[in-house]
C-alpha cells in the first residue's frame, strides 16, 4: 500500500500542474544509504518541481537492500535553495520531510538534509547530500532539469 502511495506522489512530482510551462521540473538518479542497525542502501528515481525559485518539492523511490534482505526507501522532501540560477558552479541548499522504509523494518522517519548541488540553474549537475533520517543518511545522484522561457530573465 505504502509502495503504490509513494509511486503515486512520484508520478504526480513529475506531471506538468496546469501551470507547468511556468516552472521547473526535474528528474534523476540517486543512491541513498543509511546508517543505522541494519544499515540500508537503495538505487532509484528522483522527481522534482519547483513551485517558486528558491523551493523545490520532490519524490523519490528506491529498491536495494538492508540487512541481507530487499528493502525499498520512498521520500517526500522539501527543498530551500541558495542560489537556484547558478549557471556554473556549485550551491547548497537545505531539505527536510518524510521517509518510508520497507523491507527487514517496515518504519517512518523524519529527514533532514544539506546538499551540494552542481549548476543549480542549468540543464543538469550532480548532488550529494547528508543528514538524518532512519539514521545517518547519505545520499548521492545527478538530475536532469527543464527550465520555462523566462528563467534566465529575472535574476
Amino acid at each position: 500500500m505504502a509502495l503504490r502511495w509513494l509511486s503515486a506522489v512520484a508520478a504526480l512530482a513529475a506531471a506538468a500542474p496546469p501551470a507547468g510551462a511556468q516552472q521547473v521540473k526535474e528528474l534523476g538518479i540517486q543512491a541513498i544509504g543509511t546508517l543505522s542497525d541494519p544499515a540500508l542502501a537503495v538505487g532509484g528515481v528522483y522527481a522534482a518541481w519547483r513551485p517558486a525559485r528558491r523551493a523545490r518539492l520532490s519524490a523519490s523511490l528506491g529498491l536495494g537492500g538492508s540487512g541481507g534482505e530487499v528493502a525499498w526507501r520512498g521520500e517526500l522532501l522539501g527543498h530551500f535553495l541558495l542560489a537556484p540560477t547558478r549557471r556554473e558552479g556549485s550551491a547548497v541548499y537545505l531539505a527536510g520531510g518524510v521517509a518510508a522504509v520497507g523491507g527487514r523494518t517496515d518504519q517512518g522517519y523524519l529527514v533532514v538534509a544539506a546538499g551540494i548541488e552542481s549548476r543549480p540553474g542549468a540543464a543538469s549537475g550532480w548532488f550529494v547530500e547528508a543528514g538524518v533520517g532512519g539514521g545517518a543518511r547519505l545520499s548521492a545522484g545527478y538530475r536532469w532539469r527543464w527550465f520555462p522561457d523566462w528563467w534566465y530573465l529575472v535574476r
